[in-house]
Parts: C-alpha cells; sequence; structure tokens
C-alpha cells in the first residue's frame, strides 16, 4: 500500500530549527537524509513556507477566488511530504515515528484508485 507522509511542524518548530547553529543544522540534514534513502520512499520533497503559498477557493456560485496565504488556517505548517510504499499501515507508522524531523506526522493512504 502506499501511504503519504505530511511532515508538519508549529511556529515554535519553525523557530527552533531557525536557530539550530550551523554543525546542529548539518547533522540534523544528515539524518533526514538518511531517512529519505529509504528504499520504500518512493518521492517526496520539501514545500516552502505556508507564508508563500496562494490559494484557490470556489464560492457558492463557482467562483475562483485566488487569495495570498495557505488554504490551511492554523498553528501548524505542512513542510514536506514523502510517499512510501509499505505492507500495511503498522509499517507506515513505524517510518513517521522514526522522522528525525520531530514535529507532527500525518500519515494518510493513497486512494485505492490512485495506487497503479
Amino acid at each position: 500500500m502506499k501511504y503519504v507522509l505530511l511532515f508538519c511542524g508549529t511556529e515554535d518548530d519553525a523557530h527552533r530549527y531557525d536557530t539550530m547553529s550551523a554543525s546542529a543544522l548539518e547533522a540534523q540534514l544528515a539524518q533526514v537524509g538518511a531517512w529519505f534513502a529509504d528504499p520504500r520512499i518512493r518521492g517526496g520533497m520539501r514545500l516552502a513556507p505556508g507564508s508563500t503559498a496562494t490559494t484557490v477557493r470556489f464560492g457558492n456560485n463557482g467562483d475562483p477566488l485566488v487569495t495570498d496565504g495557505p488554504f490551511i488556517e492554523g498553528k501548524e505548517d505542512i513542510g514536506g511530504w514523502a510517499v512510501v510504499e509499505v505492507a500495511h499501515l503498522d509499517e507506515a507508522l513505524a517510518m513517521a515515528k522514526a522522522w528525525p524531523g520531530k514535529g507532527v506526522v500525518e500519515v494518510r493512504p493513497v486512494h485505492q484508485s490512485e495506487q497503479g
């Protein structure tokens, strides 16, 4: 089965990341790189901050409205994602628990028609 892991963080997580020493940041990025080297990972990317997002919403009449900012309004921001192919949810959860970036990892199954 395929799952998408969404890597989320709070403002505190972003502050912690921004204030890391160069050596601590290098070590953190090395751990993340090693995590992404797992052959079960089929793709993924780091995202720019939500503050850079542009959102298209559709009104009741179906007309699109373009606004600056993320779709999700909250205290967390999605920092990236990975697609993993594993035998079952427990395996995806084990990968999420091993995520070296800490923060929050949301695990969602890929819809069956999209498994291809």
